[in-house]
């Protein structure tokens, strides 16, 4: 039997696990990741990619390589809701509403907030790319076609059995910590964790596809239209989307469209039905798409009731899955991820007690409920879409008496479309989620948290306040170094802790590298001011810091703040060391 030692085992090949490797690799930890499948999913899945989520891929230089092949934000800068893609009837090729999304349009407090884009790149590119850059790391490992047959953990590890399921030959793997990342289908379980929350919402089927629709489709803009007619409901009558990958909007080479069953419909199987639905609903009958791949899938909210069990984390799909309203799903996973991989770097380098892992449960747990919650929200927002519209379920001729009143040319017709406008506000949840994309942020963990109240965060979820804040991001502001202009969170390197002052004469510098002598922590120093190093050119970081000139702000290698002074202290060494201490679950005050 081949046998490997390692110090992470990763247990799945999605997004949340091949970016796992990725992150680690690049922090100089080696791992081994196992997936069954013997190639990436063939079905696009998850496909928007949150400006957070560029903002962590950009950090470990992958955002490029996503940037040069997924969709451009022009062309999802917003949603409509129409009757259908072709037809000359009376209701038919109506657009019933748009709304903004994702930063484009008028949306351009996202480009305030953050160096990065949101974009669309589906998880049936995104897992390739990944795969490719995590297998060129020298640290990281990628078996596919392999699949855990068994594992039991000790004090000092994992011992684990691993199969090549077309030889069925066996490796004996030996690893200090394993991710789950597999979806929940065999870890978990096999941990005794309990998946809780809401199931069997909705059984999804998508077909992927690819056509020429250019001569029907009338929006290069759009990212998604959802089709209402009398028979159904917008989820229930399909959601077409496009999907590039070399063209986009009405050139889109490929195409999704969702199709929602109850649990208990028995059609939902019954695939050969399909493309007549979707002939019927486009209106377009002589359509000849060639069919890439059918999936089926249930819209839940469920989250496991434990992230670690001793050296075995669960991350992505196999702790938390959410309804794909506000697309919350894949950049949740990746952002676990990035979380753990820093944590685990610390611990497994010796820089921190592995205490520090039960902070990933503490701050990542409480994001993910938050997450769920919303997502439930925002799907059950589609049922005031429908009421807002006109639809009546189960009764068609009503239904399409009110979308003839809805586009009447009269007071009527006005006052019908400015009460859609009017819910239209609440619908923004899904597609402004600015602050619960951006804002999230962690109360308890690997934070020192300094007394201070959390800043308001606006109910419906829009509008992002940035923070030094303990627990927050880091807030993005353009400085200048070298004569080039960067991202404050670009100062941030991976595996790295950063301590950003406004006087490099200051003694926090001297105090950070005492420290960092005595714990063996990478402790980068920055002064961020109008003749620094790193000059704040606008001011724009001057009013974002919440600390003065003489404080200092120590940020964590995952662009969270740490801990922060907001003025001097008579004794720095000691203050920061307590700080880095408390971070890491290591005393650092007897160490130096």
């Amino acid at each position: 039997m081949q046998k490997i030692e390692v110090p992470v085992l990763i247990i799945g090949g999605g997004g949340c696990g091949l970016a796992s490797s990725l992150f680690l690799s690049r922090q100089g930890i080696r791992s081994l990741l196992v997936e069954r499948h013997p190639a990436p999913g063939r079905l696009p899945k998850a496909r928007y990619i949150s400006q957070r989520t560029m903002e962590l891929l950009r950090q470990f230089d992958a955002a490029d390589a996503v940037y040069a092949k997924s969709m451009p934000l022009a062309h999802i800068s917003h949603i409509r809701w129409c009757t259908t893609l072709a037809g000359d009837g009376e209701l038919d090729r109506r657009t019933f509403y748009r709304i903004e999304s994702f930063g484009g349009g008028s949306l351009t407090h996202y480009a305030r907030d953050s160096p990065c884009e949101s974009t669309l790149f589906p998880q049936v590119r995104m897992e390739p790319l990944l795969r490719d850059m995590a297998s060129a790391q020298d640290e990281a490992q990628v078996l596919y076609n392999h699949q855990l047959v068994s594992f039991e953990q000790d004090e000092s590890g994992i011992a684990a059995v691993v199969q090549e399921r077309d030889t069925e030959k066996l490796i004996h793997v030996r690893a200090r910590y394993m991710i789950g990342a597999d979806g929940g289908k065999t870890v978990g379980p096999a941990l005794g964790a309990k998946i809780e929350g809401q199931t069997d919402l909705a059984h999804m089927v998508t077909v992927y596809f690819r056509a020429d629709l250019s001569q029907y489709w009338d929006d290069d803009y759009s990212m998604t239209t959802w089709f209402v007619n009398p028979q159904g409901g917008s989820w229930a009558s399909g959601v077409l989307g496009q999907l590039g990958p070399t063209r986009f909007g009405r050139h889109s080479e490929e195409w999704m469209f969702h199709f929602s069953f109850r649990p208990d419909d028995p059609s939902r199987f019954e695939e050969a039905s399909l493309l007549p639905r979707m002939r019927e609903l486009l209106k377009i009958p002589d359509l000849t798409p060639d069919i890439i791949g059918i999936g089926h899938w249930t819209v839940e909210g469920v989250l496991v009731d434990r992230y670690r069990w001793g050296r075995v984390l669960l991350a992505g799909d196999a702790a938390h899955r959410h309804p794909p309203t506000t697309g919350l799903g894949l950049n949740s996973a990746i952002q676990d991820a990035h979380n753990l991989a820093w944590k685990l770097a610390a611990v497994i380098k010796g820089q921190a007690h592995d205490s520090l892992l039960d902070s990933y449960e503490a701050e990542r747990r409480p994001v993910a409920a938050s997450n769920i919650q919303w997502a439930l929200m925002t799907f059950q927002n589609h049922q005031l879409t429908d009421a807002g519209i006109g639809l009546v379920r189960g009764n068609p001729e009503a239904s399409f008496a009110n979308f003839r009143r809805y586009f009447a040319d009269n007071q009527e017709g006005r006052t019908r479309r400015a009460r859609l406008a009017q819910i239209m506000e609440v619908q923004r949840m899904e597609w402004q989620a600015h602050d619960i994309e951006l804002g999230y942020h962690y109360d308890v963990g690997a934070v020192m948290p300094d007394g201070t109240p959390t800043p308001g965060r606006d109910p419906l979820g829009q509008t992002y306040v940035p923070t030094t804040r303990p627990g927050h991001r880091l807030p993005h502001a353009w400085v200048e170094r070298d004569g080039k202009m960067i991202s404050t969170l670009d100062l941030v390197r991976p595996g790295t802790f950063l301590l950003i002052v406004g006087r490099n004469k200051s003694n926090w510098t001297e105090a950070a590298a005492e420290v960092a002598h005595a714990s063996g922590v990478t402790i980068d120093v920055v002064e961020i001011s109008e003749a620094g190093q790193v000059r704040d050119t606008d001011s724009t970081w001057r009013n974002l810091r919440e600390v003065s000139s003489d404080g200092a702000i120590l940020v964590r290698p995952d662009q969270h703040v740490g801990w922060r002074s907001v003025g001097a202290h008579a004794k720095p060494p000691q203050v920061l060391a307590t700080a880095l201490g408390r971070i890491l679950q290591r005393d650092l005050i007897n160490a130096s």
